[in-house]
């Protein structure tokens, strides 16, 4: 994943979890990452269509997690915005008359897959709260 929306999506559900009876509104979520708040908005967007959280519009809106800290593991997180490979993207146009080229993209699938599980594995047991407890 070379991209920031992990870390967008991390740092929007850690402010969630530390403050869990508040609605937090977009722009004050921006404010904490030091991005526009649509960007904010947009991976709300995509955490709320996990069921990771809710959200509100009006004078009293914003958005609180959909269940409780300790409920949500990172994995969830990373499946929700995850939108490239781990590694990278494969070659598109490898040569198929290579003795390599032509079967590379498929023994890539297989490596991409195996660490793409490896990854969730290794996230899958930690919670959102036990990340949220590491602040103050």
């Amino acid at each position: 994943m070379n991209n920031t929306r992990f870390a967008t999506a991390i740092h929007i559900m850690t402010l969630l979890a530390k403050s869990p009876q508040e609605w937090l509104t977009s722009d004050w979520i921006a404010g904490s990452i030091n991005v526009n708040p649509v960007i904010v908005r947009k991976e709300i967007s995509v955490l709320r269509e996990a069921g990771l959280i809710i959200s509100r519009q009006g004078k009293e809106g914003g958005s609180q997690l959909a269940k409780e800290a300790g409920n949500i593991t990172i994995s969830e997180i990373y499946r929700s915005v995850k939108n490239t490979e781990v590694l990278g993207k494969k070659n598109q146009n490898p040569n198929p008359a290579c003795s390599v080229g032509k079967e590379i993209n498929s023994h890539l699938n297989t490596l991409f897959e195996e660490t793409d599980q490896l990854v969730s594995n290794f996230l899958g047991d930690k919670s959102l709260q036990e990340f949220a407890d590491q602040f103050e």
